[in-house]
């Protein structure tokens, strides 16, 4: 990871198909200037509904759009070439490249099975309801579109610990299959949440691991990603994450950085992640995304010095990646829980110009979501982002020291001598007055937002009075000699 590196999430839920690997070639460079160091791309494989889906329908991961299967050659986002082409001048650019995988679940299978199976209690996965009975189980996935290229695994009941579907009653409910259990390792949801959709895998079959871990490594050498972005977690048995990025570490590529997405807003649950997979992944920092929801629904009222307060960031930093909204948050997706536009300054500005974390722009807020009617907010975050890659370096001054307005400073360190402050506030506006360091004495400073007007000069012990409006961030930064400043 690049000092001050920053992720952007490269996809949002209702992209046209067709286009995405292309725009991200043909946007490399732009986005390395801009301060992008990496990009969080979506699910690259065959998904059960063809060019429409997004990626989290799994049908066959070894299909990078080459083949023709669910209707298509291409997935939502592109053909295989298209994505090599698209990697390779990420590269070029000097960005790293972190691709999405789904390891929980499959869909779209190509045949019925006959399988004993339970009905459980969807409210505690723990109860079975009756016994075993007879039902037919879309399990059988052999892909004859790609005709064992790659690989002649075939996926059959027994390689799947239960599913949602039974096609002989035509009924919906939560099965186990006979002779299978829970993974224990799971979050404590529901009684425990190891079923999330579709054929749930059975990370414990010696096959399905086996097969799981040659996909990696294939999947690693053929696209030459950098790390990965982990779908839901919370519901895969702890360890396996654990296992599998030991193996493709130890076999491809040494860093291959990893996140995983464990949506829970507890910060205990995050913990206990990190804590039983011995720190092998970052995790998304969920319960930072809620102090933000919290923050800009308050009215004013919400403490703005607690702002980290039960978050990740503030317990494991160096596992901690940090966001404001994503493709699961955006209106009209399952876990909507978007943070209004008059907070995105703030939040972006907290989570991009502290030390502390690994951020993560969102491409919904960079590029806007037309499905949605949401502008993009692609000058704003520009200028934070060169304020991150140019001044948010060096020691850092924290003043949470008002219930409303808080800010902090960057002193700036050898090779990046700049240094900035920020003043956020979700009430009014206000000052604040604060230590940037005394190698800046006698520097002027603006607000690179254009929020503020003003100047500011920084006296000879080295502090300035930061101003902010209300319900906004300033960022002020060092003006250049003979700058205009706005």
């Amino acid at each position: 990871m690049a000092q001050n590196g920053t992720m952007m999430q490269y996809f949002e839920w209702y992209l046209p198909p067709g286009m995405l690997w292309n725009k991200m070639k043909d946007e490399a460079q732009a986005l390395a200037q801009s301060g992008i160091t990496a990009l969080w791309i979506p699910p690259a494989y065959k998904g059960s509904a063809g060019v429409n889906d997004v990626g989290y329908g799994v049908y066959d991961i070894y299909d990078l759009g080459e083949f023709g299967q669910k209707g298509t050659v291409a997935t939502k986002y592109g053909t295989k070439d298209e994505l090599l082409a698209a990697i390779h001048a990420l590269h070029r650019a000097g960005i790293e490249v972190y691709a999405d995988v789904v390891l929980d679940h499959m869909m779209g299978a190509d045949g019925i099975e006959l399988v004993n199976a339970s009905e459980v209690n969807p409210g505690n996965r723990n109860e079975e309801e009756g016994e075993p009975q007879q039902i037919a189980a879309w399990t059988h996935f052999y892909f004859p579109g790609r005709n064992k290229v790659y690989s002649d695994f075939e996926w059959h009941w027994y390689h799947f610990t239960g599913i949602d579907w039974d096609q002989k009653a035509k009924e919906t409910a939560v099965f186990k299959f006979e002779g299978k259990e829970w993974d224990e390792e799971v979050d404590a949801e529901n009684g425990n949440f190891d079923y999330l959709m579709g054929a749930d895998l059975d990370l414990d079959h010696f096959d399905v691991i086996t097969e799981l871990t040659q996909w990696g490594k294939w999947f690693i050498e053929t696209t030459d990603i950098d790390g990965f972005r982990f779908d839901a977690v919370k519901h895969m048995k702890f360890s396996f994450y654990q296992n599998w990025l030991d193996s493709m570490r130890r076999d491809t590529k040494e860093e291959l950085f990893s996140v995983g997405e464990y949506w829970n807003a507890d910060l205990g649950a995050l913990k206990n992640y990190i804590d039983t997979t011995k720190g092998a992944l970052s995790l998304f920092d969920v319960p930072l995304h809620f102090r933000f929801m919290d923050a800009a629904n308050s009215g004013g009222s919400f403490d703005m010095r607690t702002i980290f307060d039960g978050t990740l960031t503030q317990d494991n930093p160096t596992r901690s990646v940090t966001f404001v909204d994503n493709h699961d948050t955006q209106p009209g997706q399952a876990l909507e829980s978007w943070v209004p536009d008059w907070f995105k300054p703030l939040a972006y500005a907290l989570i991009l110009l502290r030390q502390d974390g690994y951020p993560c722009v969102f491409y919904g807020d960079y590029y806007g979501i037309g499905h949605s009617g949401i502008a993009p907010k692609k000058q704003m975050l520009d200028c934070l982002l060169a304020a991150r890659r140019n001044h948010a370096y060096g020691k850092q001054n924290d003043y949470f020291d008002h219930p409303n307005l808080i800010g902090w400073t960057r002193e700036g360190e050898e090779g990046h001598p700049g240094g900035l402050a920020v003043v956020v506030t979700n009430g009014e506006g206000g000052i604040k007055h604060m230590y940037v360091g005394q190698a800046h004495a006698g520097e002027t400073y603006y607000d690179c937002t254009g929020n503020r007007t003003e100047e500011v000069t920084v006296g000879e012990d080295g502090t300035g009075d930061f101003s902010v409006n209300g319900g906004s961030a300033s960022v002020w930064i060092k003006k250049k000699e003979g700058e205009n400043a706005v």
